[in-house]
């Protein structure tokens, strides 16, 4: 029994590994005996395989270097420490920027190892964490900040947050990738309402919950802090979702002019602001190492064609890329007059590669056909982090290739507007036949 304790006392860390030839985010597992790397999905199932190291400075430094040197073409790799009870999730997490930006974000940067072997006592270039930061390691917000009980009056808990896995990337500064239902309690009356979540400090320092509502359309005829939109800055934030240009925005309360750039957020339709000097560029996209001239396009928030990347699966291409200030790094931009040119048998397929599952869950392909011809499909037995079924609705976005989650069936509010719009249409003889009489 206390040898069993003692072990389970143990702490450890896991190796994840970048394959710069696939981009793809694996678990460790070992070596062959050739020297070539063994990996293995980061899922629950594998995770009797994951190679464990003791956390220890010293150890971990002598068997990292060790295994390092046994390693055949070990630039091909790029390696990162994560904490055990972390790999999953944040694996899964470096796999979802790697598709958007490449490995240039903070999370990279942290858990990188690059010092190899002959590393002095306590100068890994991952922190140790603590039993708080073990749990929620990368964090932008401590959770012993946030207001619990005024948070209940939205509805949420931080068992729930855990259950719908927003809590961690609440805790590192995103918001919440789907719109959250909150019912908000204000005494005499509750509003129940989708939103998407984020955490924030007030001017007091306090840690809130930011709500961002659902609009139908981005208000464009309104000045933003003091820049009003141009016919041109209005169409390409329908088009592409981002304003395209910088341009100089007020502060509302130090009326200091700052260079900033502007996008659409895809889900709320909100605008969204990001000083030009907080851009996070990437210095090389899919395999092309970008100039300081094509960085500086971007830093201006034009657009950019870029030859010859490569794919996930080997493939060659061209495509634009340009800053996304709603999402913080850059995103693809892909012609929309090709994309309908194409077959319907080509878009199809291409949709059924995207959306074969949702959240573990397969699609049928009527499901699939459903979501290309932009309806909301309605999907039950989906499970949450603790294994606990939720259901809801999902629909595909076509430009981003993403698939959106909502709790409440999106196309209900509009059928209901169109619907009571038909019966007043429908009403209007009748009374005008009234006055006649």
């Amino acid at each position: 029994m206390s040898t069993e304790n003692t072990e389970r006392q143990v702490e450890h860390d896991v190796l994840l590994v970048n394959d710069k030839t696939k981009n793809k985010i694996q678990v460790v597992k070992g070596l062959d005996k050739d020297g070539k790397l063994e990996t293995v999905p980061a899922t629950k199932k594998n995770q009797n395989q994951f190679l464990k190291v003791d956390r220890h400075g010293d150890f971990f430094s002598n068997f990292f270097s060790n295994f390092f040197n046994q390693l055949k073409n070990p630039t091909q790799f790029t390696f990162f420490r994560v904490p055990e009870l972390l790999t999953i999730k944040m694996a899964n997490q470096m796999q979802k920027e790697l598709k958007q930006s490449g490995p240039t974000h903070e999370l990279f940067l942290k858990h990188q190892i690059t010092e190899i072997g002959n590393a002095p006592k306590n100068e890994n270039k991952v922190a140790e964490p603590t039993k708080e930061e073990e749990q929620y390691s990368s964090n932008k917000f401590d959770i012993k900040d946030i207001d619990w009980d005024s948070l209940s009056r939205l509805g949420l808990s931080k068992e729930k947050l855990q259950e719908m896995d927003l809590l961690e990337p609440l805790l590192q500064g995103y918001k919440t990738k789907d719109l959250v239902a909150v019912n908000l309690d204000l005494g005499s009356a509750v509003f129940s309402l989708d939103a998407r979540l984020s955490l924030q400090k007030n001017e007091e320092g306090k840690v809130v919950m930011a709500l961002e509502g659902v609009k139908k359309y981005p208000n464009l005829n309104v000045p933003l802090y003091g820049h009003e939109f141009s016919k041109q800055d209005k169409h390409n934030l329908l088009k592409t979702g981002n304003m395209g240009r910088v341009v100089e925005l007020t502060h509302p309360t130090t009326k200091e002019k700052i260079p900033s750039v502007v996008s659409v957020d895809r889900l709320t339709n909100n605008l969204v602001v990001t000083r030009v000097e907080k851009m996070q560029l990437p210095k090389e996209v899919k395999g092309i190492v970008l100039s300081e001239e094509q960085l500086q396009t971007l830093k201006e928030g034009k657009p950019l064609l870029v030859e010859g990347m490569t794919s996930a699966k080997g493939n060659l291409f061209n495509a634009e890329i340009q800053y996304n200030a709603a999402k913080g790094h850059i995103e693809f931009l892909f012609d929309n007059t090709n994309k309908q040119s194409k077959s319907q048998t080509q878009n199809q397929s291409q949709l059924s590669d995207d959306l074969k599952t949702f959240r573990g869950k397969e699609l049928t392909e009527k499901q699939q056909s459903d979501l290309l011809e932009g309806k909301a499909i309605y999907i039950k037995d989906l499970l949450d982090k603790r294994g606990n079924p939720y259901q809801g609705y999902v629909t595909y976005n076509k430009e981003t290739k993403q698939a959106d989650f909502s709790f409440q069936n999106p196309n209900k509010q509009e059928q209901s507007k169109a619907q009571s719009q038909s019966e007043k249409q429908a009403d209007e003889p009748k009374k005008s036949k009234g006055r006649k009489m």
